[in-house]
């Protein structure tokens, strides 16, 4: 099995269809299509920037981030340019939904680096993990 083959199949391990999707996985799906048309800004001077720019459509930010400065500014600046805030348990995690790490030969995440924020600006193509996350931050 080739390396391609392997994120490949890495790629396409998604839930069932038909069933319905948790917001995780769907935040998860809506941020690799981001990452494929690129349209994500990782990390807080990137974020920061495209917020200001009125670009940004969804932050995301990691409920494990241990500066209570950054989590402010990040909250603050969300709520002045009416930008959706989602948030996730993990950095670590967020860093590899993010395109943060190396993918080894298995499909596997290796040499993952946290990320504390992750501003998407560009969805992609709409999908249904797309519209489940739209719903949620509807309804919030």
């Amino acid at each position: 099995m080739s390396g391609e083959e392997a994120v490949v199949a890495a790629e396409t391990a998604a839930p069932v269809i038909g069933e319905p999707m948790d917001l995780m996985t769907a935040v998860q799906l809506v941020l690799r299509k981001s990452l494929a048309y690129g349209g994500l800004a990782c990390g807080l001077h990137e974020g920061a920037k495209v917020i200001e720019k009125h670009a940004a459509q969804l932050c995301v930010l990691a409920e494990d981030c241990d500066q209570p400065d950054y989590v402010k500014l990040v909250k603050a600046l969300c709520a002045d340019h009416s930008v959706s805030l989602l948030t996730v348990p993990s950095a670590k995690t967020l860093g590899e939904w993010a395109g943060l790490c190396k993918i080894d030969s298995e499909g596997k995440a290796r040499k993952v680096v946290g990320c504390s924020c992750v501003v998407v600006k560009d969805f992609g193509e709409e999908h249904e993990a797309y519209n489940v996350v739209l719903e949620h931050v509807k309804s919030h």
